[in-house]
């Protein structure tokens, strides 16, 4: 499994739990949360794994230290993708990297 397909597992992994989420008067936020993370799932499943952003990603760590693992961008980075409501789906990416290298040296 490449690099973009186990990021592509990630984000609708992250996106099922939002739909699981039951808050009161939550406005339909956690509904659009998911579809926004659904559509960020196919534009990841649709990059190659040497795109910059998978690249930025990798050396991020989100891949783990090798580059060779699960996709886990640190604690700080999972509350971002959580918190997301919709936008670019690259700019998630380019967020999550950005977030998860200064967890890095942090």
């Amino acid at each position: 499994m490449g690099k973009t397909e186990i990021l592509a597992d990630y984000l609708r992994g992250q996106a099922r739990r939002q739909l699981d989420r039951v808050e009161h008067r939550d406005d339909g936020s956690n509904a659009r949360s998911a579809l926004a993370l659904l559509d960020a799932a196919i534009y990841a499943k649709g990059l190659d794994d040497d795109d910059p952003l998978i690249v930025e990603l990798v050396e991020a760590g989100c891949f783990g230290r090798d580059g060779l693992g699960g996709f886990d961008p640190g604690e700080e980075a999972t509350k971002a993708v959580r918190a997301w409501r919709g936008g670019e789906p690259g700019d998630l990416l380019k967020f999550v990297s950005m977030v998860s290298r200064v967890q890095m040296t942090g």
